[in-house]
């Protein structure tokens, strides 16, 4: 048996849960887990709600990167580790225009968020094309052969794109202007939520919501569905199977864009290598969520950003951020051994 879920089924409820020893086992931990962050939260409740909104922003763009990873694995069953690097890129862009456009925070909100939409426009179509670019040159040709060989190519092609970017922005970070207002936008328990967070959420949502709509109402979403789930019939249904893979790969960029935008807008600082470990951990989330599962791999995302933040941020019996990234990755190793198909996904025989 082996994981393989379509992005048609990532949009249907997963079967009832059946208690096992496994199962009974990841509630125990679960459990645990929840009792650590109740101590937390009752020592210190103000730092406590300040790292879970931390959480759920940097949730917020794992899961758009991780839907990216989802949407090309449900359709071709391929991991593009060239995602992430896509997804710096558009990071890249992203600084590129927001220094041409001279933005900052000072600015009017008439100049301002123009200014900012006009940067999430330009660097999603620039990822896009540059994804769809990348599966017609990269990978077209190499749909029919042994599966070793488009994943040796996706990371050929993820080195070519820090490459890329090492000739355009040099080895040093490359810092985007502070352009977001950091006034808050609301307040719980005397927790601020500032702009410059609350940006994350309000591109991060939309296009989210977005994508579903897509994929489930339209005819272009019931094409990517019906490939994904049997390239062969849809072409007798005269369904034009190039040009469907095509499409995703072109959305998935677009989402890399956007994410390279709110990331670059958010942290103001990136580098070359960001897309390397940024793309790593987004990739971990789809996993946990359930590789080809939309929205499993928001949720995996969020959970990742809440494990990441808890770890580094809480007082009491915290693993310290020397520790997050083996945190994380070991929790990738075991969802790989004892749940391969992720917390949404459901196992299925592999496809042809």
């Amino acid at each position: 048996m082996a994981t393989n879920v379509t992005v048609e089924e990532g949009l249907r409820p997963s079967r009832a849960w059946r208690p096992n020893a496994l199962g009974v086992l990841g509630l125990v931990v679960v459990a645990l887990v929840l009792v650590w962050l109740g101590i937390n939260e009752s020592k210190a409740p103000q730092s406590f709600w300040q790292i879970f909104f931390i959480g759920l922003t940097n949730g917020a763009y794992y899961g758009l990167i991780a839907v990216g990873y989802s949407l090309v694995y449900g359709i071709l069953e391929l991991i593009n580790f060239a995602h992430g690097d896509v997804f710096m890129l558009g990071g890249m862009m992203t600084a590129t225009m927001v220094a041409t456009l001279s933005l900052g925070a000072g600015d009017a909100w008439y100049v301002l968020w123009p200014g900012v939409l006009l940067c999430l426009l330009i660097a999603m179509v620039f990822c896009g094309l540059l994804n769809a670019a990348t599966e017609r040159v990269a990978y077209r040709r190499l749909r029919h052969a042994p599966r070793l060989a488009p994943l040796i190519t996706a990371i050929g092609m993820s080195f070519i794109f820090q490459n890329v970017a090492l000739v355009w922005h040099g080895s040093r970070p490359v810092s985007v202007n502070n352009v977001l207002p950091t006034s808050n936008v609301f307040s719980i328990g005397g927790v601020t939520y500032t702009w410059d967070k609350f940006i994350v959420l309000l591109v991060t949502v939309p296009v989210l919501v977005s994508l579903v709509w897509l994929v489930q109402y339209t005819r272009r979403g019931k094409a990517m569905r019906a490939v994904a789930q049997d390239r062969d019939a849809a072409a007798m249904m005269g369904i034009d199977v190039d040009r469907t893979i095509s499409f995703t790969f072109l959305i998935a960029g677009m989402l890399a864009g956007a994410a390279g935008l709110v990331f670059a807008l958010y942290t103001t600082n990136l580098s070359f290598l960001t897309g390397f470990r940024t793309g790593l951990i987004a990739f971990t989330a789809a996993v946990l969520g359930g590789i080809g599962n939309l929205p499993g791999a928001v949720l995996g995302g969020v959970l990742i950003g809440f494990i990441q933040a808890f770890s580094d941020g809480l007082g009491w019996h915290a693993p310290g951020s020397s520790w997050t990234e083996a945190v994380v990755f070991a929790i990738l190793i075991l969802i790989l051994v004892f749940r391969p198909e992720g917390i949404l996904g459901e196992r299925t025989p592999e496809g042809g």
